[in-house]
Order: structure tokens, then sequence, then C-alpha cells
């Protein structure tokens, strides 16, 4: 369950840092791809193991 808090948090910050920086937009929506992408992979294995 750490690895996966861990790597929400690294695509929150990447998705918050492609917003800051205007260029970086593409960075911002992969991060946000990938947030959402971890967050279903970690509640699907949360509920096999219940």
């Amino acid at each position: 369950m750490g690895l996966i808090i861990g790597l929400l948090v690294i695509w929150l910050v990447l998705s918050i840092v492609g917003f800051a920086v205007k260029g970086l937009i593409w960075l911002a929506i992969i991060g946000l791809v990938l947030f959402v992408a971890t967050g279903v992979w970690g509640w699907v294995k949360r509920k096999a193991n219940a």
C-alpha cells in the first residue's frame, strides 16, 4: 500500500508542476492520467484482498 500512496504523491506533484509551468502542460496531463490509473489499480488490489 505504501508503494501506491508514493506513486499517487509523485503523480500529483508532476501534475502540479505541469500546470504551474506553462510549457509543461503535457506533464500535467500525463501526471493526471497516471494518478487516476494508479488510484484505480490500488482500489482494485485493495478490493481483491478484502
